[in-house]
C-alpha cells in the first residue's frame, strides 16, 4: 500500500490481496487485470473501502455453488475483510452499496483456448454471486472485456473514475498478476501438504 498527496488530501494505492477503508475525502485507487476490485460505501454512515483480490484457484465444481468453492474462499476472504472493517469504522451492512471493476481477460491462459471460464470470468461470476446472497446492490460495474484497468474511487462523493490501460501497463499486470497467482497456488499445496486430517 503506498499514500500519495493529493490535492488537500491523499491517494491511497492498493496491492493485489490488500484492501482499505476509510471515512476521510481520501481517494483509493488500484491497477486491474484480471482482478476485481470492490468498491463498497455506506452514504449514511460516510464508510466506503476497496479490495482487491484474484482468486487463487482456476477451476471448480459445477455443481458448487462458487462463492462455496475452493476458489471462492479467498475471495470470501477479501470481501469479509473489507466488509468488517466498514462496520468497525460505522458503516452498517444494510446500507452498503457497490461499484465492482476488473475481471479482464489479460492473462490469455489454456482455459481461454479451451471454452472454460478465464481466471477473470469466474472472478466476475463470484462478485455478482457474492453481492446477490449478501443483497448488497451493485450500482455501477466495469467488468470483463480483455482490457485492464485503472480505479480510483473518491471518498466525497463514492465516484469512480475508470481509465483502460495502455499496452505497456497491460504487460507489466500480466506479469505481475502471473507472479502472484503461482504464490498463491503454492502456499495453497504448501497448506494441503502439511494440514492435519481429523
Amino acid at each position: 500500500m503506498k499514500i500519495l498527496p493529493f490535492k488537500n488530501s491523499r491517494r491511497i494505492i492498493i496491492e493485489p490481496g490488500e484492501y482499505y477503508v476509510s471515512r476521510n475525502e481520501e481517494v483509493i485507487s488500484t491497477l486491474l487485470g484480471s482482478c476485481v476490485a470492490a468498491c463498497l460505501f455506506d452514504p449514511v454512515n460516510r464508510v466506503f473501502g476497496m479490495n482487491h483480490f484474484l482468486l487463487a484457484y482456476r477451476h471448480h465444481a459445477n455443481q458448487v455453488p462458487l462463492i462455496q468453492s475452493d476458489e471462492g474462499r479467498y475471495g470470501v476472504y477479501a470481501m469479509e475483510l473489507l466488509i468488517n472493517e466498514m462496520m468497525k469504522q460505522g458503516a452498517n451492512r444494510l446500507n452498503l452499496k457497490a461499484k465492482c471493476f476488473g475481471g479482464g481477460n489479460v492473462l490469455s491462459l489454456r482455459e481461454d483456448r479451451e471454452n472454460k471460464k478465464t481466471v477473470g470470468g469466474v472472478n466476475v461470476a463470484f462478485i455478482k454471486e457474492f453481492l446477490r446472497t449478501e443483497n448488497i446492490p451493485l450500482v455501477g460495474a466495469s467488468l470483463g472485456g480483455e482490457i485492464g484497468r485503472t480505479v480510483h474511487f473518491v471518498g466525497s462523493d463514492y465516484s469512480v473514475f475508470v481509465k483502460k490501460i495502455d499496452q505497456t501497463l497491460q504487460q507489466m499486470i500480466e506479469k505481475q498478476e502471473r507472479l502472484y497467482w503461482k504464490q498463491n497456488i503454492e502456499e495453497h499445496e504448501k497448506l494441503k501438504s502439511s494440514a492435519e486430517f481429523w
